[in-house]
């Protein structure tokens, strides 16, 4: 991890969101240097689910060597925000570094966004942050290092990170939009940078997307603490710049990113907003039809399945053409059902598949004998999963996994979301039977 250089000491930091994640991981890495933090976060009486409150966050802030001061502040409220920052001033002296951390998220498509989601998304994450930045101004180019960091992502046009959360992203994007903004605005007076992760974060928001267990596949909130202390110890002519952090600590000379993993050598999400590399072996493996494992299941299993009207379809015989990938999927996710993984799962799942070789399919592990088949299934569908059938068949070969198609906009998903939560075991028992 990156060590503490002292670089901080006496400093005030203006974090909304503080109380805790990564806001909280921030102040605590700044309150080790002896910084003065200021706690601008709406919980002051503990949440029912939700751990810590400005007053806990201060706590702890103290006890790493720094001093806290924790202002009720929801940054939708003008005036909430004007009194924490009169305060901050009147007990610290100024302000030297603003941090804006405060954040909504709803992951829903736009007929799915309720006004109020998306009017809470507008407000918290480009109002506020644009409201928070513009009231500390005054005070941050009195600071001989001023900085602002706003925790949202590098700019990307790709449609793919709109179709699924419209409102979620333009929101995120308008914060980097500040960046963009405020950096050239300001230049030479205060520097004004925006921070993301390269993969998920372990976060009370991210347990509600992810479900049980998806914290394995998440980093701890010390590597953007690690990045955020980084940026904010360098000089104000670093500036406009969108980081990511670990492309930003591997610059640092930091080699072990184990030490940030909540679960050591166990595979990461990547988060929102980054295009990932293409995956060359998957790719090869399409076009030739199958992937390798799939070529030498088994052929001894060649069921029979229902077309789209009705009709027996043959996924296989000797003299057939070879199957296109979404049919051999399902012709080996047939053959390695069994009666007591239908009884363990109960659960039908249709996929509405685009692209080549797409329509629907369905795997039934609720009716007894279990099934598979293109088409509507047999009984209705517990879950719905919309996705390209590229990117089905790199689910099914253990190429992409679905909590990760999920969180990149690859996956769409209605229905029940527990079942929907219980597809990656489902793959690891079906693929332990292949």
């Amino acid at each position: 991890m990156l060590p503490n250089t002292g670089k901080l000491a006496g400093c005030t930091l203006f974090i909304t969101g503080a109380s805790r994640g990564i806001g909280k991981a921030i102040a605590l890495k700044a309150a080790k240097d002896g910084a003065n933090i200021v706690i601008a976060a709406k919980t002051a009486e503990p949440h029912r689910t939700l751990p810590g409150t400005i007053y806990t966050a201060a706590k702890e802030i103290e006890a790493a060597g720094g001093k806290a001061l924790p202002c009720i502040v929801n940054v939708r409220e003008e005036e909430q925000i004007i009194n924490a920052v009169e305060k901050a001033v009147k007990t610290f002296g100024g302000i030297d570094i603003l941090v804006n951390n405060a954040s909504a998220i709803s992951l829903s498509g736009t007929l799915e966004t309720e006004t109020k989601k998306a009017n809470l998304m507008m407000d918290v994450n480009v109002r506020g942050t644009y409201l928070t930045s513009k009231i500390c101004l005054p005070h941050l180019r009195k600071s001989k290092n001023a900085h602002i960091l706003n925790l949202s992502p590098p700019l990307n046009l790709n449609p793919v990170w709109f179709k699924n959360h419209c409102a979620y992203t333009i929101s995120k994007y308008g914060m980097s939009m500040c960046v963009l903004g405020m950096a050239e605005e300001f230049r030479g007076e205060v520097a004004v940078n925006a921070l993301w992760p390269k993969t998920a974060i372990y976060t009370a928001a991210m347990n509600m997307l992810g479900g049980s267990g998806v914290e394995k596949q998440c980093r701890k909130t010390d590597i953007l603490a690690d990045a955020a202390y980084c940026i904010l110890t360098k000089p104000k002519s670093f500036t406009g710049n969108f980081v990511i952090d670990e492309a930003l600590l591997r610059e640092e000379g930091i080699k072990d990113f184990d030490v940030y993993a909540i679960a050591p050598g166990h595979p990461l999400l990547p988060d929102f907003f980054l295009d990932a590399e293409p995956d060359v072996i998957t790719m090869k493996l399409e076009q030739h039809g199958a992937s390798q494992a799939f070529k030498e299941e088994k052929k001894s299993s060649q069921p029979k399945h229902e077309g789209p009207d009705g009709a027996k379809v043959d996924l296989e015989s000797a003299s057939a053409k070879p199957l296109s990938p979404v049919a051999e999927t399902f012709r080996v996710i047939q053959g390695a059902i069994s009666e007591e993984f239908v009884k363990a799962i109960q659960g039908v799942f249709q996929f509405e598949l685009s692209g080549d070789d797409g329509g629907t399919w369905y795997i039934d592990l609720k009716t007894k004998g279990g099934s598979t088949g293109c088409g509507k299934p047999p009984v209705k569908a517990d879950v719905v999963m919309s996705m390209s059938s590229a990117d089905f068949v790199k689910m099914f070969t253990g190429k992409l996994k679905p909590t990760m198609a999920f969180m990149s906009g690859k996956l769409k998903i209605s229905g029940n979301m527990a079942l929907a939560m219980r597809l990656e075991k489902v793959l690891v028992q079906l693929n332990s039977k292949l």
